[in-house]
């Protein structure tokens, strides 16, 4: 049971311990079998309690019920439907893990940045296609890691994992692990120390969060949010914390200092907001659950189709013959075959399950009383199951369950789920909800197999699980919460984990107990119900399920907590169920008291009791809030904040709700601890202990003397604190009442009314606190209310309620001191004057005025008394009789029942009150009784018509309703209308045509004539005339229909009774019965005597003028109708019709026809014709049993057996002639005779021993012997003659087969050819010719063994490939099967592959279809080619000939390389290869010298295509070749190939190793040599790849030097950037350190950098370094051989001088001149810093002076002012100013950012020389130029 969600992925092994093989039977022991009495049967719960003991230790059993359970089954098997899950049962183990690839590769590039210096991966391929790196590291993960991989040798099962359904060679095994090795074994070994930091860092507590919060910092690599409290600005305030980041679970964006960010969504989770909570940060980069599983790899069980359970049963009938086929199958076959699927051995298997059916939705198998009741099953047997305790629809709410106490189904818990399984569908391990016990019944179908663990191993279950399925586990820590993974039982044994299993057949219940694990599978097509279910002994286990639920954030089935505290309270407990809820309520209050006395600990003095529940007698009637962080519902505690209202955490989460003071989070509780604890207590008495011990327990106090929290001055109790407040409590009572004061006193009270029965004494003062101050405010606004409504009468102020005021002064003394008090009393007690008076008033009989009168005095009073409503009560209704009589009594008025008069009479009794109309209704009561008396007296007696019509004239003026004057009324209504309606329908009875409306006329005439009550004369009338309308219609239907003869007679004798014969309607029957009866006497007559067909004809044609039902016309219609039926039946049989049929007919219908015939009682003359008909077939069948018994006499001769004799062809040719005469003669009678199918086949029989007879005097061909033995008869009888000739053919079979069929087909052995000789003898039958043959061929055979003989005895070298293709061609031809032809075969076979396998390699190398022989001797010319380039063929002469194809065709057109010289041809190097034209062509290995390509650019000579074999692989195939037998050709190139091959690899070493020495500064001979490598490489048809990394990473660096080298002298200065760039590239290639051009770059950039930071320095120093200085560092930096012409500018800008304190720009504003653009300091020039438009004194002298004493002032007073050595600024005539813009007045204002920005000026001035001392006439700056700036060098904003 349980609800796993549906969720996803892949195929593959299972985990590194999983070395079981699947291919063995499993040896699990089985769990208990139970098999209870009828007695033992009667209570599920008790026997379920008796084995418990026994079988829990197994976690499963079965219970076989007795013999007369048979409950049937509910559901309609034909209209059920039912949805279904689709279930991959390969996946359920061997798949990898549904990591997201995204996640992975961004952690692995993330490592490989961080540990291996690469900025990303390079794409990994693996047999054509890309590498998956994140399956392949999970693959390897589930087995144990690389190491133990190699170990174990499972590369292979890794591979099925990466690449599912592909076959895996050694040598891809191979590479894969080298991939691995390569690319993920150091990234293993990282996160294995990561997990293992983790693991430590896990184990030392809480305690070290400081450390653990600064490891975390350090690492860089976690995004956690900071607070920002210790961040202050300026003015002090803090700055306010905006929360950018929530909560993805508790949506909250507190906490942010164990916020935790996903490294690739970040989206952020705290630490105890994750599945399963984090202690503190983890190190290392971290990734969310979303972001490390993918949804594409996700696993679980997808919705499928819907299904009808017949379809669901094809579909599992189909299933299940595609694995076992028809036959039956054992379970051992099953389960063996069920793991190898789970295994992932047998590949992709799915199926359909119809899993977790609720069956309040489709219906269960068991009878419920509130479902319809099938047709077919009995009410009682019925009902008898629809309430027995095992129906699993009962099972749950059964007296002993806790589960009674729940309110709501829960379905799959308490409403049962039913399940339609078929072959291998599957239920995966895990155990109930909330731990429940489960119960399985299986209703019909295959046996379910059961595994399980029982709950005492769960742990070590858990641990297998996750050491075998590590990688699963990782993505999804609660996997086993989903109910998709299973696990072979058997690795669990190897693992110590005890597993046993059941199997549950049809009829049998299957228990699992609280924990234990179990899975299994269906054997077949099966329909299964389970139901949860929880008897006391569960509710420890219901503890650990909440637990679970709590420590994973999984919101639970029901609130535990609810359960003990509902089932305790309100249900029935024995001494069975008391003890569990004892222990469990103890532990819970331990739970709450350690917890609550921990809030008040930190602060949380709030609390307030939760509301009481509408039912609190059942679980589940309202829903609790649940904890934002652990999901768990809050039934007994919760704390709160007024922040986040509607939010609410469990008091283990306190100090995650907020981040407010304690002092504002709340305590919310439904008991008090002693609440708890005396419920806890309560259950002793359902126990056999003592009462008085159970009370001495009672009594014994809880100690909360240790609970003590610190304050000022110390620390105090919780007792202490408790006793001072009661302390002041005591004295607010006795003060004089003050609503603050006992505000604030139940205010602190809170903290203390949560706690034990230490704190009853709290409660108690709570309670008279509350009592008084609701008594005190009470009093107060009932004295300001009656005041108030005193003063103003009607201002609708309500008035205050006596009983309002008695309840505040029910005590003798107010509870306070409360002045009020007295005077309230006193207006109480003139409210009880006046109730006594209302109700003196109302208990005697007063009048009218005097009743108005009190009321009036009632209304005036200030205090509402409720006994005013009497009275306002009797005054209305008085007045409402008053309204009833006059309205009665009135002339308008119509007539009034009596019941009313009654009614009044009695309500003025009642009412009590003196009034003048009561008189009148007495007179008017005494005459309706007189009416009364005289109609009752009419109505006893028999009623007359005349009699009640004088009665009704004497009373028709009274107005009166008397109910037996309105009865007599109504009967003589009755009687009147009813005469007159009688009347009006005999008057047109007799002329009316609708006789069938008179009869319905006149019987509802005499139905309500007889129900009159008064008697009428004319009712005996009516029945007479109802007689003579029932004639009438019934001659109306003879007249209109067809009628029978006997109906018309009877008609007309009633017509003579009634004397209406005469009539015209009975008239015309009698003319119709003279006509019909002669008619009936004749055909009697003709039916009792054969007569022809005519007669009959003529009768039946008479009969159509007789309009009426003649009894004897059926009888002639049938004899006429069977007659032409026989006639037609019998046409096809006529001699006249036998030949123009088609179809065969036959001889049995024949026969059925003729004895028909003598049934017809119509005389017919074909009848003798179908006789005569009927003997020729007999004769004909007599003739062919004869014939055949002839040919059966040939088969059977004796005298065969000792060989053929000369007449036996005669024999067989006449018998085949006599065959066929009697077949044509028997189909000519059209007759399908079952003799002419055994004639057919006796002549067939007859001409195949024809043929074979005639093989015996020629040499047939195979194929003539072949289409004889196919055209054997199958129906052919045994005989001597067919035995004989079926051996003998077989015989010349195999002879011919050895002698015609290709020996390249099916060979036979010399021995096999000999025995067929053999068997010659014993075949007598004449086959010579066949003889020779198979001689000849063995001559053949032994001749071709003695050619194979001579050719081995020759030497291998001896031994030509072409002797050897002929000797196999030869014994394709004629050998037989040997020893000699196998190993021909295979030398030959080998030879053959490897060319193959060697053409494949090196046949792309050209592009004609030449052979391997020339190809290998073009590649032989091409090392020749690269040893002559590397110098090493001395003897061969240079000659003007191409460079790759070393040839000098005529007709080709050369090019010359203008570098090198070298010729090529336009053919070889490509048309695209020239880019310049022919006169500077450049070739590819100069352009690489040059810098001007990349080596790996490079494009081959056309001749060698795309690629190069690998010398590698062409020794590989020299030491294949080397256990030939034969000599080959290909072999001897190979070897010099491979010589001149290893002779290059010398000669390019050489070059290799004398360039990674060579440090000078001379780089002239490393290029040349470079150069001839370069070239030899690529004539070479034969590649070393190692080689050419070698020679790749050499030219690298021989070109990063000529790259330095024309960087440093080059005209043009290299900047920094690239000096760096530079060197940072030779340290990544290893350029050695002592090399000149890395040593010269090294010393270039010490130096740069050195003057560049020192120019940073200066250029911000303030004008701290004087002007030479200055300007010499800037004659440095003009002479560095590198362009710093920033720090150039920098420094420059920092030469000038500006205002007239002559100093360079420092970080205090400044304003520039509106005319001449100079700046000056605000400071100097006293200007305000609000001033935007500024005109200096320059250039307008009479404004205002120099502030020249200032200046003085300030050269003065400061100590280091130095004077600078450039002259004043001078003042020429301005110059004509520019248009300017309007807004850029408002930026004239220049500031500066503070002393450690860096400053860079763009001035006009290019060389300073201070040195000359020349006037120097400073052009300002622009303020557009300023604007100019590069923003990278100028950083302003203002700083105020």
């Amino acid at each position: 049971m349980g609800k796993g969600r549906p969720r996803a992925v892949e195929k593959g092994v299972v985990g590194q311990s999983l070395s079981v093989s699947s291919s063995g039977s499993l040896n699990i022991p089985s769990g208990p079998v139970y098999f209870p009495t009828e007695d033992e049967f009667k209570d599920p719960l008790e026997f379920i309690y008796k084995i418990r003991p026994e079988a829990e230790p197994y976690g499963i059993c079965k219970i076989v019920p007795p013999k007369n359970w048979k409950p049937p089954f509910a559901l309609d098997l034909d209209a059920f439907t039912f949805p279904t899950k689709t279930q991959e049962i390969h996946k359920l183990q061997a798949r990898p893990a549904a990591c997201d690839s995204k996640t992975f590769e961004l952690e692995y590039s993330r490592f490989l940045e961080d540990h291996c210096g690469k900025k990303s991966r390079k794409r990994v391929v693996f047999e054509g296609d890309e590498l998956d790196l994140c399956k392949l590291f999970n693959a390897v993960k589930r087995f144990g890691g690389y190491d133990k991989v190699v170990k174990e040798k499972k590369w292979g099962d890794v591979s099925r994992f990466v690449r599912p359904g592909r076959k895996i060679t050694d040598c891809a095994k191979h590479v894969l692990s080298q991939l691995y090795g390569e690319h993920l074994y150091d990234y293993e070994n990282f996160y294995n120390q990561l997990n293992q930091e983790i693991a430590r860092s896990s184990k030392k507590g809480m305690h070290e969060d400081e450390k653990s919060d600064h490891v975390v910092q350090s690492s860089g690599s976690k995004k956690i949010r900071k607070s920002t409290d210790s961040l202050k600005v300026k003015d002090g305030k803090l700055l306010e914390e905006e929360h950018d980041q929530i909560c993805e679970q508790c949506r909250s964006g507190l906490h942010g200092d164990v916020m935790l960010l996903c490294d690739r969504c970040d989206k952020g989770w705290h630490i105890y907001c994750l599945s399963p909570p984090l202690k503190q940060i983890p190190p290392g980069n971290w990734y969310c659950f979303n972001c490390l599983n993918s949804d594409r790899d996700s696993f679980g069980f997808v919705p499928g189709k819907q299904y009808t359970l017949e379809a669901f049963r094809r579909q599992a009938d189909r299933s299940r013959r595609r694995w076992f086929g028809p036959g039956p199958v054992s379970r051992m076959q099953i389960e063996k075959k069920f793991w190898e699927i789970v295994e992932g051995s047998v590949g992709e298997v799915e199926v359909m399950y119809g899993s977790d059916l609720d069956t309040s939705v489709f219906g269960s198998g068991f009878p419920r009383i509130t479902d319809q009741k099938p047709q077919s099953i009995d009410a009682k047997l019925w009902d008898e199951y629809s309430t027995n305790p095992w129906n699993l629809n009962n099972l749950p709410k059964l007296k002993g369950s806790m589960l009674r106490a729940v309110h709501h189904n829960i379905t799959g818990v308490m409403v049962p789920w039913l399940y339609i399984g078929m072959l291998f569908s599957s239920f995966c391990w895990h155990f109930e909800d909330h731990c429940f016990y489960s119960m399985n019944y299986l209703h019909w179908g295959e046996p379910k197999c059961w595994y399980s663990v029982p709950g005492s191993e769960a742990s070590a279950f858990e641990k297998v699980m996750r050491s075998c399925l590590p990688d699963l586990f990782d993505a999804q820590p609660d996997l086993l919460f989903q109910l998709v993974t299973m696990l072979n039982p058997s690795v669990l044994q190897e693992n110590g984990v005890p597993v046993y299993s059941i199997l549950q057949e049809p009829g049998n219940f299957v228990i699992t107990f609280p924990r234990s694990y179990h899975g299994g599978f269906n054997l077949g097509l099966n329909c299964a119900e389970a139901v949860n279910f929880a008897p006391a002994d569960w509710l420890p286990y219901g503890a650990f399920g909440a637990d679970l639920y709590q420590r994973y954030h999984k919101t639970a089935v029901l609130s535990h907590e609810e359960l003990l505290c509902v089932v305790s309270q309100y249900s029935d407990i024995d001494n069975r169920v008391s003890p569990y809820l004892k222990k469990e309520l103890l532990r819970i209050f331990d739970k709450e008291k350690s917890w609550r006395e921990k809030l008040w600990r930190n602060g949380i003095v709030k609390s307030s009791r939760m509301p009481p529940r509408k039912c609190p007698q059942y679980v589940g009637t309202e829903e609790d809030p649940a904890c934002i962080i652990c999901q768990q519902y809050l039934y007994l505690s919760a704390v709160e904040c007024s922040c986040r209202p509607s939010s609410y955490v469990c008091l283990e989460h306190w100090d995650n709700l907020c981040e407010c003071k304690t002092a504002r989070l709340r305590l919310l509780y439904r008991h008090t601890l002693a609440e708890l604890y005396d419920l806890a207590l309560s259950m002793d008495k359902y126990t056999s202990e003592e009462i008085t011990q159970c009370r001495n327990i009672r009594r014994q106090p809880l100690c909360p003397g240790t609970l003590t929290k610190k304050v000022k001055g110390g620390h105090i109790t919780f007792t202490q604190l408790a006793t001072q407040w009661l302390l002041r409590s005591s004295k607010i009572l006795q003060n004089p009442f003050s609503s603050d004061a006992f505000v604030s006193a139940l205010r602190e009270a809170e903290q203390f009314l949560w706690a034990g029965p230490e704190m009853n004494s709290v409660r108690d003062m709570v309670k008279n606190l509350i009592e008084a101050q609701k008594c005190a405010e009470g009093i107060r606004d009932c004295v300001r209310t009656i005041d108030s409504w005193s003063f103003h009468q009607d201002s609708g102020v309500e008035k205050v309620h006596l009983e309002s005021v008695n309840e505040l002064l029910k005590f003798n003394s107010a509870p306070c001191n409360e002045p009020a008090y007295h005077k309230l009393k006193e207006y109480a007690e003139g409210a009880m004057l006046l109730i006594q008076e209302i109700n003196d008033m109302l208990s005697t009989c007063s009048t009218m005025s005097e009743l108005e009168s009190l009321h009036s005095r009632t209304c005036d009073s200030a205090i509402y008394v409720k006994e005013i409503e009497n009275l306002e009560r009797k005054i209305s209704s008085t007045k409402a009789w008053l309204h009833r009589v006059r309205r009665c009594i009135s002339t308008k008025h119509p007539a009034i029942e009596i019941d009313i008069l009654y009614k009044l009479k009695s309500e003025i009794a009642e009412l009590q009150v003196q009034l003048p109309e009561i008189e009148l209704i007495n007179n008017i009561l005494c005459q309706a009784e007189s009416c009364r008396t005289k109609c009752s007296e009419i109505l006893e007696g028999p009623l007359n018509l005349k009699n009640v019509g004088l009665l009704l004239e004497e009373w028709d003026s009274f107005t009166i309703d008397v109910p037996e004057l309105k009865l007599l009324r109504k009967y003589y209504k009755d009687a009147v209308s009813w005469v007159s309606n009688f009347n009006c329908v005999l008057g047109t009875m007799h002329e009316r045509e609708d006789q069938h409306n008179v009869v319905n006329e006149l019987k509802g005439v005499l139905e309500d004539g007889l129900s009159l009550k008064i008697q009428v004369d004319e009712l005996p009338l009516v029945e007479i005339e109802l007689q003579k309308a029932f004639c009438r219609e019934n001659a109306l239907k003879a007249h209109n229909s067809k009628m029978s003869l006997e109906f018309i007679q009877q008609v007309m004798e009633e017509a003579r009774v009634l004397q209406i014969e005469r009539e015209n309607l009975f008239v015309v029957l009698s003319d119709l019965l003279a006509v019909a009866i002669p008619w009936e006497e004749r055909a009697r007559e003709i039916l009792s005597h054969e007569a022809s067909i005519s007669d009959f004809e003529d009768m039946e044609r008479a009969s159509e003028s007789i309009f009426m039902i003649l009894p004897s016309l059926n009888d002639i219609k049938e004899a006429i109708l069977e007659a032409n039926s026989w006639l037609m039946n019998s046409k096809p049989f006529l001699v006249s019709s036998l030949h123009a049929s088609d179809s065969l007919l036959k001889v049995e219908d024949l026969q059925m026809l003729v004895s028909q015939s003598k049934l017809l009682r119509v005389s017919l003359k074909e009848t003798r014709m179908l006789e005569i008909v009927l003997k020729n077939c007999n004769e004909w069948e007599s003739d062919a049993s004869s014939l055949l018994q002839d040919a059966q006499g040939v088969f059977e001769l004796d005298d065969v057996v000792h060989g053929i004799s000369s007449g036996l062809m005669s024999k067989v040719e006449g018998l085949i002639a006599r065959v066929q005469s009697t077949t044509t003669s028997g189909l000519s009678l059209g007759f399908d005779f079952d003799k002419i199918p055994k004639l057919k086949a006796t002549c067939s029989t007859l001409q195949w021993c024809k043929k074979i007879l005639s093989f015996c005097n020629l040499s047939p061909s195979l194929e003539d012997v072949l289409e004889v033995a196919e055209d054997l008869p199958l129906s052919y009888g045994s005989g001597a003659l067919l035995n004989l000739l079926n051996g003998g053919i077989k015989w010349l079979r195999q002879a011919l087969e050895v002698i015609s069929e290709p020996r390249n087909s099916r060979r036979c052995k010399l021995s096999d050819v000999e025995d067929i000789i053999t068997n010659y003898q014993t075949i007598n039958m004449p086959f010579a010719a066949v003889i020779c043959q198979l001689e000849e061929a063995i001559e053949k055979h032994k001749l071709w063994q003695e050619q194979v003989h001579q050719f081995l005895s020759l030497s291998s070298r001896e031994r030509s490939w072409l002797s050897m293709s002929k000797l196999k061609e030869l014994g394709d031809n004629t050998a037989f099967s040997c020893s000699e032809l196998s190993l021909i075969l295979s030398e030959v076979e080998k030879v053959e592959n490897w060319k193959k396998h060697c053409t494949d390699l090196v046949g792309t190398l050209v592009q004609n279809e030449n052979s391997l022989l020339d190809t290998l001797q073009k590649i032989k010319q091409s090392l020749d080619r690269s040893l002559f380039i590397f110098g090493k063929l001395k003897d061969k002469e240079e000659q003007n000939l191409c460079f790759y194809c070393f040839t000098d065709s005529g007709d080709q057109e050369f090019l010359t390389c203008s570098t090198c010289k070298n010729c090529y041809h336009m053919q070889c190097i490509g048309p695209m290869a020239v880019d310049n034209g022919h006169e500077d062509y450049t070739c590819s290995t100069c352009k690489i010298l040059k810098g001007e390509s990349n080596y790996k650019d490079r494009s081959l000579p056309l001749i060698f295509g795309e690629k190069q074999p690998d010398l590698k692989v062409l020794r590989e195939l020299l030491s294949d070749a080397e256990n030939f037998c034969v000599r080959i050709d290909e072999i001897d190139i190979l070897n010099q190939l491979v010589e001149q091959a290893l002779a290059c690899k010398s000669c390019l070493r050489e070059i290799l190793n004398l360039a990674s020495v060579k440090v000078d500064k001379d780089i002239t001979i490393i290029s040349e040599k470079l150069i001839i490598a370069t070239k030899a490489i690529e004539v070479a048809g034969v590649c070393d790849q190692n080689d050419i990394n070698d020679l790749e990473l050499a030219l690298s660096k021989h070109l990063w030097k000529i790259r330095v080298n024309k960087m440093l002298n080059s005209i043009q200065k290299p900047t920094i950037q690239e000096i760096q760039s530079h060197l940072k590239e030779g340290l990544t290639m290893e350029i050695l350190p002592e090399d000149h051009y890395m040593a010269k770059l090294t010393k270039v950039n010490c130096l740069c950098l050195q003057w560049a930071e020192l120019a940073k320095k200066v250029a911000v120093d303030s004008g701290s370094l004087s002007l030479d200085k200055v300007f010499e560092l800037i004659a440095e930096g003009e002479n560095l051989p590198v362009d710093v012409e920033q720090e150039l500018k920098m420094l420059r800008t920092r030469s000038m001088l500006h205002c007239i304190c002559r100093k360079p720009f420092d970080p205090r504003r400044m304003i520039a001149c509106h005319q001449c653009d100079e700046w000056y300091h605000f400071d100097c020039m006293k200007l305000p810093c609000s001033q935007l438009v500024y005109i200096c004194p320059a250039c307008n002298p009479c404004s205002e002076e120099m502030p020249t004493a200032s200046l003085d002032q300030d050269r003065l007073t400061s100590a280091k002012f130095e004077e600078p050595k450039t002259p004043s600024p001078r003042h020429t005539n301005p110059r004509k100013k520019q248009k300017r813009d309007v807004h850029s007045v408002n930026h004239k204002t220049l500031v500066t950012n503070d002393q450690s920005s860096n400053f860079r000026y763009s001035s006009g001035i290019e060389c300073l020389r201070w040195q000359n001392r020349k006037p120097f006439r400073r052009a300002a700056k622009k303020r557009l130029e300023l604007q100019s700036l590069s923003s990278s060098f100028l950083c302003i904003h203002n700083n105020n």
